[in-house]
């Protein structure tokens, strides 16, 4: 029998998610398959098959991510955008998990629950620790305002958000951001 190199379960399972994590952010989750996650990674399609059953599990494992939002607590009202919002640019633009996440979460349930949670327990929680009151509902309006920022400018393309540089949309975003936060309903 020729010598071939051992591979590990871990090692290969590990080559798959970050083939699939390529793969989703640069085709979507519509057209990334099975197959083209296997050539990537250089396996047998049978192999992601094995580890991860089907595209919706692959996709769910795939788009898991850890934002590690900044501790808030202490953090003055007019600081919010300053101290937020580079974390949210690192996200967006150093990894393609949470655009093609984003992207998929528009017409694919797995993918629309997966966002929910990442929100419900990174994000809320996070922001419970500056929101006066109505925690939920003032973490769901900053939700609302990032996500949207996020769809226009990096899936929309909208040339207006897309020229702007991270300190323009801090200083244009921030007085929203601490308005939902902290002012009185």
């Amino acid at each position: 029998m020729a010598d071939r190199p051992l591979r590990s379960a871990s090692a290969t399972r590990t080559r798959i998610l970050d083939a699939a994590r390529a793969q989703f952010a640069a085709d979507g989750y519509d057209r990334t398959t099975m197959r083209s996650v296997a050539a990537v990674a250089g396996v047998d399609a049978a192999m992601v098959v094995r580890y991860f059953r089907t595209k919706e599990t692959l996709f769910a494992e795939a788009a898991t991510f850890v934002l590690d939002v900044p501790d808030l607590t202490g953090i003055t009202p007019d600081d919010i955008a300053e101290v937020l919002m580079p974390r949210f640019f690192q996200v967006w633009e150093d990894d393609g998990t949470f655009l093609a996440l984003m992207r998929a979460a528009a017409t694919n349930a797995a993918a629309a629950s997966t966002m929910q949670q990442v929100f419900a327990t990174q994000v809320a929680p996070a922001l419970a620790a500056i929101a006066v009151d109505r925690q939920d509902e003032r973490a769901a309006l900053v939700g609302s305002q990032i996500l949207g920022l996020v769809f226009a400018r990096y899936v929309l393309n909208i040339p207006p958000l897309v020229d702007m540089s991270h300190d323009q949309l801090v200083r244009w975003v921030g007085p929203t951001l601490r308005r939902y936060l902290t002012e009185p309903v």
